[in-house]
């Protein structure tokens, strides 16, 4: 299930651009911005036809990293019509023709887990920095609801060079390759959690959990439950997302409701009782959890600032608020970056 809805495509160039130029040269990301007029249509003008245009020059010219990263931007920010679901396939082609000349090691598996009394499922990609030992920890890894696996590739690729760790990348439910599965709260942890049992069969047992954003999440879940040795949770929405009354910026309610299974955009009502299942409450009245590291930018316009300041003064956990950026810290991933990498060693190697 799937809808578009209204959405002005510059609003998007105008929060996603610092993320946009994390992996393609600014100057293209610029041309087409001043070429884009219109969301939906595949046509001279739309996102999606604009975006494949300049990946399809990438990859005729060989350059397949740029092109699966500008038909990551094609297919962004739902996989809501046909279009952008062959964008998406394009894009992992394009991976593929990528993956020989990675710096990393690099492995794409289809992995089955156990999932609602039945079984799921799903592709993961897993890379290390080069000669990495067999019996080192795992660190489960993933984005949010638009932005995925394949997209953050260069993210992955400078964690795994800081850490000596393996990291087992995929699409949390509702997105990507894993837009099969619709995003619930149970059914995420569900298959996030046959990903950890797989994850402690590969490495030397420890393993850890890098959630961004939505992913976060899923990664506060393992974090506050103890299910893995050490949890990274950035700009992720735990408690006060949830909450009945709360707005949406650039799309993410259409975003959202894609996500979430919705076959139209949901009202106010459907959006809410979905959501009401999300909350951690529970979980964070409990004192059951492993190490923690929450981190966030000040400014986030999607992740209310409570949700990172709710785990102050937690046992085991660390909270660090980057200043003068917004969700994720995408702007200042650097600075991000320096405080997760050492923790993650720390907390996982020792």
């Amino acid at each position: 299930m799937s809808f578009t809805w209204p959405l002005d495509p510059q609003d998007l160039f105008v929060e996603r651009y610092p993320q946009m130029t994390l992996g393609l040269p600014a100057d293209e990301v610029d041309a087409v911005r001043g070429a884009v007029t219109e969301m939906w249509p595949d046509r001279p003008g739309s996102w999606v036809y604009e975006w494949s245009a300049l990946a399809a020059r990438h990859a005729e010219a060989g350059r397949h990293r740029l092109a699966a990263q500008a038909y990551g931007w094609a297919k962004f920010p739902s996989l809501a019509d046909e279009p952008k679901r062959t964008a998406l396939a394009r894009q992992v082609e394009q991976y593929a023709l990528a993956a020989p000349g990675f710096p990393v090691e690099f492995e794409r598996r289809t992995l089955t887990v156990p999932y609602r009394s039945g079984e799921a499922t799903l592709p993961i990609h897993l890379i290390a920095a080069p000669g990495l030992p067999a019996d080192a920890p795992v660190v489960l890894a993933s984005g949010g609801v638009d932005s995925w696996k394949t997209d953050l590739h260069g993210m992955w690729e400078q964690l795994a060079f800081a850490v000596p760790v393996r990291l087992l990348l995929f699409d949390i439910v509702g997105t990507g390759e894993t837009a099969h599965l619709p995003m619930t709260p149970d059914g995420g942890a569900e298959v996030i959690a046959g990903l950890v049992s797989f994850a402690r069969t590969i490495g030397n047992g420890k393993v850890g959990h890098f959630g961004i954003s939505m992913g976060g999440y899923y990664s506060a879940r393992t974090g506050l439950t103890g299910a893995v040795d050490a949890s990274v949770v950035l700009g992720g929405p735990v408690e006060r997302s949830f909450a009945p009354g709360r707005g949406f910026a650039f799309g993410m309610d259409g975003i959202v409701g894609n996500a979430l299974g919705f076959d139209a955009m949901p009202s106010t009502a459907e959006r809410e009782d979905a959501f009401a299942a999300f909350g951690l409450r529970p979980l964070l009245d409990q004192d059951a959890n492993g190490p923690m590291l929450v981190v966030n930018g000040t400014e986030d316009v999607h992740v209310p600032l409570e949700d990172t300041l709710v785990f102050e003064g937690r046992r085991d956990t660390q909270v660090e608020l980057i200043p003068d950026t917004g969700h994720c810290a995408i702007s200042r991933f650097d600075e991000a970056m320096a405080v997760i990498a050492p923790w993650l060693k720390d907390t996982l190697i020792g």
